[in-house]
C-alpha cells in the first residue's frame, strides 16, 4: 500500500531528517583511522538520543543496530563491530530517525583517512548518480524513470549498479511500497504522485553487480570482491519539484 503524506508529515519527516542530516555532517571529522565501527554505533546513537528522537532501525526485523556499516565489498546492512578502520577504507553509514513518529532514512559514504583514484572516481559516480535520480523524481514521471537515468549514467562511467536492494516508501514505517530501482526502462512503472515519500539509495560496484550474502543474514558483499558505495536520500513528491528531506546542503554542486 502506497500512503500519500500531508504538507504537515511532510513537514515532520523534514525535521527528522534534519536530525538525521546532523548526524552525517558531524560523522565528517569523527571518522578517522584508528577508531571502529563500533565507535561509529555508539556516536550515532547517543547524536540521535541527545536530539530527541529514536534510532529507528533498532528492532525492525530483528536488526539490533542504530546504524549499518558497511565497509568495503559490503554492500549493505553491515553489523557495527570493533575491527579498527584503516586508511583507505570506504565506508557507508545507513540509519534511520523516528522524530515523533516521523521517519526518514538516509546513507553516506566515507572514507577513512587516505583516499584512492580509484575510491575518488567511485564515490563521485555514485554520489553524482543519486542527484541524477532525484532529478526524475518529478510528479507524472514513473518510477522507471528514475532507474533508466541511474543505470544509463553509472554504466557509462564503467561501472554497476546492484539489483538485489532497491529504495522504497517510507512513513509512518521504514519500508514502503513502492520500490524504487536503481536501474530499469524509462516510461515504465508506477506513476509518481504528489505526496509519496520515497527513498533512492544507488549501491554502485567497481565490479560486478552480483552479491553474495554473509551468513549472518544480512550483510550483502560484492560477488567478486569489488569495492561498493551507495548514497541515499528520503524525498518527497511535490508540484515544485523533489524535495529532499534529509539534505545536507551539498546538492548545490551536482
Amino acid at each position: 500500500m502506497i500512503t500519500l503524506k500531508s504538507v504537515r508529515e511532510i513537514e515532520m519527516m523534514s525535521e527528522s531528517g534534519e536530525i538525521l542530516a546532523g548526524v552525517h555532517k558531524s560523522l565528517r571529522s569523527f571518522i578517522k583511522p584508528g577508531i571502529t565501527s563500533w565507535d561509529i554505533e555508539l556516536f550515532v546513537k547517543k547524536y540521535i538520543e541527545d536530539h530527541h528522537a529514536i534510532a529507528a532501525q533498532i528492532g525492525f526485523e530483528g536488526y539490533e543496530y542504530a546504524t549499518c556499516i558497511s565497509i568495503n565489498d559490503e554492500i549493505c546492512h553491515g553489523f557495527p563491530r570493533k575491527k579498527v578502520l584503516k586508511d583507505g577504507d570506504l565506508i557507508k553509514v545507513d540509519m534511520c530517525v523516528d522524530y515523533k513518529g516521523a521517519m526518514s532514512d538516509s546513507c553516506w559514504a566515507y572514507v577513512v583517512g587516505k583516499s584512492t583514484p580509484e575510491i575518488d572516481h567511485l564515490m563521485e559516480v555514485t554520489k553524482k548518480a543519486l542527484y541524477i535520480g532525484i532529478e526524475q523524481a518529478q510528479e507524472g514521471n514513473r518510477i522507471g524513470d528514475i532507474g533508466h537515468a541511474i543505470q544509463t549514467y553509472v554504466e557509462g562511467e564503467n561501472l554497476s549498479v546492484v539489483r538485489d536492494f532497491v529504495g522504497h516508501g517510507i512513513g509512518p514505517t521504514i519500508h514502503e511500497s513502492p520500490a524504487i530501482p536503481h536501474y530499469g526502462e524509462a516510461g515504465k512503472g508506477l506513476r509518481l504522485k504528489e505526496g509519496m515519500v520515497i527513498t533512492i539509495e544507488p549501491m554502485v560496484n567497481t565490479g560486478t553487480w552480483k552479491m553474495k550474502m554473509d551468513p549472518n543474514g544480512w550483510t550483502a558483499y560484492t560477488q567478486d570482491g569489488g569495492l561498493s558505495c551507495q548514497f541515499e536520500h528520503t524525498l518527497a513528491i511535490t508540484k515544485e519539484g523533489p524535495r529532499i528531506l534529509t539534505s545536507q546542503g551539498e546538492e548545490g554542486t551536482y
